[in-house]
């Protein structure tokens, strides 16, 4: 994927559509940055930051590759520290709002990706584990809040510390 045909998809889309546009990018593809200013000048509505990160296993045993397409998406807590230097970068460069995903299993998890600067976070991995997982980290979110005293979170909030 490049700046540029990110652009042309997502220009294309947005003269067919006044659907919001989310723009949901890969780890796997160059600079994520130029990409996500690509996705905002061309009309997205928003960035979604994360995605899984093309990985492989092999089974020792059988000596061969764990999955039938030898390679396929990580996810989960495995990419978290990616996803929020992508959400960092990203909250730093553009105007538009950056949705966090990857590796979001707890509040905690989510209150890091609101801190390095995205509006809203997505669960996926967690949500097949737990499905009743949503319910906590909202309420996660609420425990935070009151005991740090945030009355409203903010659309970009961020602790100012870097």
């Amino acid at each position: 994927m490049s700046p540029d045909t990110t652009f042309d998809v997502i220009s294309t889309i947005r003269r067919k559509s006044d659907f919001p546009l989310w723009a949901k990018l890969t780890p796997n593809a160059g600079n994520v940055v130029d990409i996500a200013l690509a996705a905002e000048a061309a009309g997205a509505d928003a960035v979604v930051m994360g995605n899984t990160m093309l990985a492989m296993a092999i089974d020792i045993h059988t000596r061969r590759p764990r999955l039938g397409n030898v390679m396929g998406g990580l996810s989960g807590p495995a990419i978290k520290p990616v996803a929020l230097r992508m959400v960092h970068q990203c909250y730093r460069a553009l105007k538009i709002p950056v949705i966090g995903c990857g590796g979001i299993a707890c509040a905690d998890d989510a209150i890091e990706f609101m801190l390095a600067g995205a509006t809203a976070v997505q669960v996926g991995t967690a949500s097949f584990i737990d499905p009743g997982i949503m319910q906590k980290i909202i309420h996660g979110i609420e425990d935070y809040c009151t005991e740090h005293r945030i009355s409203r979170v903010p659309r970009h909030h961020r602790s100012g510390q870097y």
